[in-house]
């Protein structure tokens, strides 16, 4: 049987990781690069600190209204086709940015609200994407094997990052055609997410048993364990979908994310504006911003191997958020600009590790379209903060003249999620024993 399971498990981590890893690695680089674009399209469009972080930040109010709809319909329609609208949707949006002066002057509307109603459009066309995704791998891989293969996925934010924050830096150099290079960076970074769209049409499979590129005995060990461990869920309880939006468990899971997102968005959005205040260049901006995701991507690997060797969760995410604390807190603190770059490298080995350590909890009681409608109510809950984040650095900035009073503020957010982390009523061995009973089948 374990020739099975490695065969099986083998394809399935060959055929969908790396594809899935692509789509998200075009999300976040959509999602964030208005940080890059900042450092030119505020003056250029008349922006306060304060209303960029208010705009970056409604993103993820339209993105908490739709995600619970979004996730409910993936389910329903199938996550090919569903993700593969959110993509090509949010890939057009996405580019209409590097027009609004255009729309703005045609409409007769002020830049901001162009720029706000955008952001909102970009994060309802986005929303149920990233728990779609957690929802789909579930249909392919057992428990045992999940906090390591969401690791590996989620290894897409610290790459796009590693990647993207250099090629940012360097579009904003670009011009042409009328259009500067905040414009250009926001065409050029959308195009991705419409063809890679178009791709997932053809390229991803909705279930196991219409895999062709699976052998029906793999079909069939793949189908097994999925049961056996659906059943050992439900047998322990089985949540309804309103079940599932009012459990304490899953608001407080929800209140860890909330607080991990705070910290990560409120420190990205404006990563490229403190880097930009050591008095570099566009370009070095940039690959400078590429730094702390190094470590981020190394931490959130063998923290998350670790989790998974030991079972554990909750201490190490608590762990997690602790060293993001310290990070971010001590950063806000000094002046020199390689001790600021060294704690935000020390607090995003805290950040990137979160989420796959994170994220094996809820599974470990949610089941069916509970587990949707679960997943996606602690991520769309969670990403609120996403809002509130950007929101307090900017108009902190604006109030002080400087990043040290936000980061604080972010810094007591982490030891907020890291307490809720350590109080979470999970049975640990649940998630254990359905992860042993299922393998031994």
């Amino acid at each position: 049987m374990d020739d099975v399971e490695k065969r099986v498990i083998g394809k399935v981590m060959r055929r969908l990781i790396p594809f899935l890893i692509l789509c998200y690695f075009v999300a976040y680089l959509d999602r964030v690069n208005v940080s890059f674009a900042k450092l030119h399209m505020n003056q250029a469009l008349g922006f306060s600190e304060a209303a960029f972080g208010l705009g970056a930040g409604l993103f993820f109010i339209a993105y908490f209204l739709f995600e619970v709809p979004s996730n409910i319909f993936l389910e329903r329609v199938g996550a090919r086709i569903w993700i593969a609208r959110i993509m090509i949707s949010w890939g057009i949006v996405s580019a209409a940015f590097a027009f609004i002066p255009w729309i703005a002057k045609t409409t007769g509307a002020s830049n901001e609200t162009v720029f706000y109603t955008l952001r909102l459009l970009l994060g309802g066309c986005e929303a149920g994407f990233f728990p779609g995704i957690i929802f789909y791998l579930t249909l392919w891989f057992p428990a045992v094997y999940r906090a390591r293969v969401i690791s590996f996925f989620m290894l897409a934010i610290p790459i796009s990052s590693i990647v993207g924050a250099p090629i940012s830096g360097m579009l904003l150099n670009l011009t042409g055609w009328g259009l500067d290079g905040w414009q250009w960076l926001f065409i050029l970074e959308a195009l991705p997410s419409i063809l890679v769209g178009l791709a997932v049409l053809f390229y991803l499979t909705d279930f196991p048993r219409q895999a062709r590129w699976l052998q029906p005995d793999e079909i069939a060990w793949l189908e097994n364990v999925q049961a056996t461990e659906k059943s050992n869920k439900e047998k322990v309880e089985h949540l309804s979908l309103l079940q599932a939006l009012t459990d304490i468990r899953i608001l407080l899971c929800a209140l860890v994310y909330f607080c991990l997102n705070a910290a990560s968005y409120g420190v990205a959005f404006f990563l490229p504006t403190i880097i930009k205040g050591f008095g570099v260049s566009d370009t070095q901006t940039g690959l400078l911003a590429a730094l702390p995701f190094i470590f981020g991507a190394i931490g959130m690997v063998l923290l998350g191997r670790h989790s998974d060797r030991t079972m554990e969760r909750k201490g190490h995410v608590a762990a997690a958020l602790l060293m993001a604390a310290v990070g971010i807190g001590l950063s806000g603190l000094v002046s020199n600009p390689v001790i600021i770059m060294a704690l935000l490298c020390f607090a995003q080995i805290g950040v990137s590790a979160v989420p796959p350590m994170f994220w094996p909890l809820p599974a470990s009681f949610l089941t069916g379209a509970s587990a949707a409608a679960g997943i996606a109510a602690i991520n769309s809950l969670g990403n609120l903060s996403g809002f509130a984040g950007p929101y307090a650095m900017g108009y902190l900035k604006d109030l002080t003249g400087n990043f040290t009073v936000g980061l604080l503020l972010l810094a007591g957010c982490s030891i907020v999620g890291a307490v809720v982390a350590v109080s979470l009523r999970i049975d640990a061995r649940r998630e254990q024993i359905a992860g042993e009973i299922a393998m031994a089948h």
